[in-house]
């Protein structure tokens, strides 16, 4: 008996406004303090990334969407040859930074749509909650609960990336001074790393003419178990690493320590990304999937830096997955790194580029320094008439 299977027949993006340049970034995003970042240029000379998009209009300094019209969006360049949104009957939507904390981000994004009823499923995190959204559509679909599924990966980073947000405004008429000059660089480090968009892909039980992606399987792992928090926001590291959730401090207290602030842990991030999200959970992969080299015709790893790129090719190394880097497929450069959305916009760019062959086999790999998870989904390229 053949085992049931699901086709990503359709994809779809959404990326907001015209492509920012490095130079427009702190024009936009407001400055922190007196002076201009200091952080900036090296950081974006080691991330590689030449542009990127905001939802923030550069003319007003408002958003033109949120992150669920933003998704919807995304949604809405699926429909067309056969596919209507009056279709949809399984939405699963992967975010880092959806609109509010309650209601959840899917049921908003069905709200934007406004199609009849569907279930409607989202996923938390940071990278892999794009992932696990397209896992378990994926899984609704070949267990036969949905006739289809259309998963997102959606991002607005750049709202809590303002500088409003850093203690740039001032609190009861004083402006708040960072401290310790550590702390000031992990919380000035993201601002140069993340961008807006939107992804979308249709899961379907059989292919559509064209090109379409089988979905062999979706594996996904956590490390947490093991280290702490990385990457973080309403919160505050203490000393022992543990993390203090926004709810436990004073509304003067948020103000003052940042506590909406993204930060990142760069220390712990070099120590241990690759090691905990890629070396030891592909050997897992290979191990239990029995993968070599030959059967990768293109490997899409979501890395958020150029940095990491030599760090990732010897961590391929050592889990024994040694892919060349002429078959590894990223647009890091031209669209930034989007996080859930980034692997959404990278397949969406691939098929498009006329590169891909039926039969060929892709893996995606989704990391994610929140506290060290890490996603892999294994594709094959199938050609119907």
């Amino acid at each position: 008996m053949n085992r049931p299977v699901a086709y990503i027949t359709r994809s779809s993006v959404c990326l907001p406004n015209a492509p920012v340049e490095n130079d427009q970034v702190e024009a936009i995003l407001g400055r922190v303090g007196e002076r201009p970042s200091r952080a900036r240029r090296v950081v974006q000379r080691s991330n590689g990334i030449r542009q990127r998009y905001y939802v923030i209009d550069p003319v007003t300094g408002k958003p033109n969407y949120t992150n669920a019209s933003l998704t919807a969006a995304a949604v809405k360049g699926l429909t067309g040859n056969g596919f209507a949104l009056d279709d949809l009957a399984c939405l699963v939507c992967g975010t880092s930074n959806p609109d509010q904390l309650i209601p959840n981000h899917a049921v908003m994004v069905h709200g934007e749509l406004g199609v009849p009823i569907c279930e409607a499923v989202a996923t938390a995190g940071v990278c892999v909650s794009g992932a696990t959204a397209l896992k378990y559509g994926w899984m609704s679909v070949v267990s036969g609960s949905a006739r289809n599924a259309v998963v997102t990966g959606s991002e607005v980073a750049s709202l809590g990336l303002l500088a409003q947000n850093y203690g740039a405004e001032p609190l009861n008429g004083a402006h708040v001074v960072e401290a310790n000059p550590e702390l000031a660089f992990e919380k000035d480090f993201l601002r140069w790393m993340l961008s807006d968009g939107a992804g979308a892909l249709l899961l379907e039980p059989a292919p559509r003419p064209g090109l379409n992606l089988r979905v062999e399987w979706a594996d996904i792992f956590s490390y947490a178990h093991l280290l702490p928090a990385c990457m973080y926001v309403g919160a505050e590291k203490q000393a022992d690493g543990a993390l203090r959730g926004w709810m436990l401090y004073s509304a003067r207290e948020r103000e003052a320590n940042s506590v909406f602030a993204l930060k990142q842990d760069v220390r712990l991030l070099n120590d241990e990304v690759i090691a905990h999200t890629l070396v030891k959970p592909l050997a897992r992969v290979i191990a239990h999937r029995g993968l070599s080299p030959g059967d990768v015709d293109w490997l899409l790893p979501h890395y958020s830096s150029e940095y990491f790129r030599a760090p990732v090719a010897g961590g391929l190394a050592r889990a024994g997955l040694p892919v060349p880097q002429e078959r590894w497929f990223t647009n890091l450069e031209r669209v930034g790194n989007v996080g859930s959305a980034s692997i959404y916009i990278m397949l969406d760019e691939l098929l498009r580029s006329g590169r891909l062959r039926d039969g060929q086999h892709l893996l995606c790999w989704v990391p994610e320094s929140g506290r060290f998870s890490s996603g892999f989904i294994y594709l094959t390229v199938t050609a119907h008439a």
